[in-house]
């Protein structure tokens, strides 16, 4: 099989070898490969040590106790004079010291680092037979532990006794769950024992780690199914117990499902690949059953669940580690997510709505409503969601934040002769309001003259 291989990892492969040392590609890259997928984490391992390898490469960084030696990809396509964009100057690529196993005490890393003398050592301490694979640039195959037959077989399975594998690093749980979830491979059934029996480790883990875990699961094609796979493992209860307040939630109307069911298949649906409106739309009733209500036409109310239910999902975006602006825009989107369209609303309606949403979110906020819908039993669409498509596409462009006026704070100081004050932002929201109303009005001579008005 001939392998179709980064550049730039294939001048730092050349250049460790020679310098006559081993070098071998090792990872998920490798497995990606044999799966005939785009490969984009490219690792390398030797036999060179860390001091051995910095002096090779322009640029490069070594400022942890792994053995890991970094290389941005610019210096390596400076360095080697490779053509521009052929490959990502942004790309890091890691090159590692055959390591051999140790003890993992808090099972987050190990003990002790010692070097490894051999590839078949170095892969033997990897976690999974899938990624515990390492190809030469001669094409030669190093597969100890039967990955390649793991691959055809669509399997996930831990190298060696899978009891310490989930032992040494409690985060392997989460990983085996997203792989299974990215790759769509089942889990074989020894590690997914071993998997439950060490569930309760991965309170042993930091927020940081196991966030970036659930936004990597969120981000792949089965992510419902791996969300499904966490809940029946344990996990959830340890990372996401509200989720399993909405099981057996019944719900009326249209609704097919429970509010649990109903919520994972939203997510199912969601047409958007970012993470962060897929976690919006899997959390966005979370809070349908703290205001759950016996009654009403549908014979179940969850009066204001959106209202409440955006500070739920706020404080789960915190807990997992997402950055202040993707914890505020699972916000909005769940806060906003019942929006009601009629055909009478007016344009300015329509304007008030893409602003209360943010612009940036619009999309996002119809990606939500498309799951929900199918995750409700219904189509994608309807010909009120078509419609309000159109009408945002129409009102798009036309003034919707202060910065929109074609008139400014100074501007108005100049025209009233004043100094800054809180009148100036209190004329600049009256004219704000105003043109929201009536665009037309958004002119300088109009401007100029209601400010006049109102000074």
């Amino acid at each position: 099989m001939k392998f179709k291989l980064d550049p730039g990892v294939i001048k730092i492969v050349e250049t460790i070898e020679a310098a006559g040392h081993e070098a071998w590609i090792v990872g998920g890259a490798v497995r990606d490969l044999l799966l005939d997928l785009p490969s984009y984490d490219w690792d390398v391992t030797t036999d060179a040590t860390p001091e051995l390898i910095v002096p090779l490469f322009n640029e490069s960084f070594y400022d942890n106790e792994y053995g890991t030696v970094k290389v941005a990809g610019k210096h390596i396509r400076e360095q080697f004079k490779l053509e521009e964009g052929a490959i990502d100057d942004s790309v890091l690529y890691d090159i590692t010291t055959f390591r051999s196993e140790s003890e993992y005490s808090d099972k987050r890393r190990p003990d002790s680092v010692e070097w490894g003398k051999t590839i078949q050592e170095d892969l033997k301490r990897r976690d999974f037979t899938i990624n515990a694979i390492a190809i030469n640039l001669k094409d030669e195959i190093v597969d100890p532990y039967g990955g390649q037959e793991d691959i055809i077989n669509k399997l996930i399975k831990a190298v060696g006794r899978p009891g310490e594998r989930f032992e040494e690093d409690a985060l392997r749980i989460m990983r085996a769950i997203r792989l299974s979830a990215q790759l769509g491979f089942g889990i074989e059934a020894e590690t997914l024992k071993a998997l439950n029996d060490k569930v309760q480790n991965l309170k042993e883990i930091s927020w940081e780690r196991i966030g970036a875990e659930v936004m990597k699961l969120l981000s792949t094609e089965h992510s419902a199914d791996g969300i499904m796979l966490m809940t029946n493992c344990g996990i959830t209860e340890i990372i996401m117990p509200e989720l399993l307040e909405m099981k057996e939630v019944k719900q009326g109307g249209h609704h097919i499902y429970d509010v649990f069911t109903h919520s994972i298949e939203a997510l199912r649906a969601c047409p958007s690949p970012d993470p962060v409106v897929r976690l919006a739309t899997l959390l966005h009733d979370i809070d349908k059953p703290v205001v759950s209500r016996e009654g009403g036409e549908r014979g179940v109310t969850f009066y204001n669940h959106e209202v409440s239910g955006a500070r739920t999902a706020k404080r789960i975006s915190e807990r997992l580690k997402l950055s202040k602006k993707d914890q505020d825009r699972v916000f909005t989107l769940v806060r906003w997510h019942m929006f009601v369209y009629e055909s009478k609303m007016t344009d300015a309606s329509i304007r008030r709505f893409i602003r209360r949403v943010g612009k940036e979110n619009i999309h996002d906020m119809l990606a939500l409503r498309v799951g929900d819908r199918v995750g409700g039993g219904s189509k994608a669409t309807s010909w009120r969601l078509t419609e309000l498509q159109k009408r945002i596409g129409e009102q798009f462009y036309e003034p919707l934040s202060l910065k929109d006026l074609n008139i400014n704070g100074a501007e108005i100081m100049e025209i009233l002769n004043i100094t800054p004050s809180r009148k100036i932002g209190e004329i600049l929201n009256t004219l704000f309001e105003e043109i929201l109303d009536d665009s037309s009005k958004n002119t300088k001579e109009y401007l100029i003259a209601r400010v006049k008005e109102l000074g």
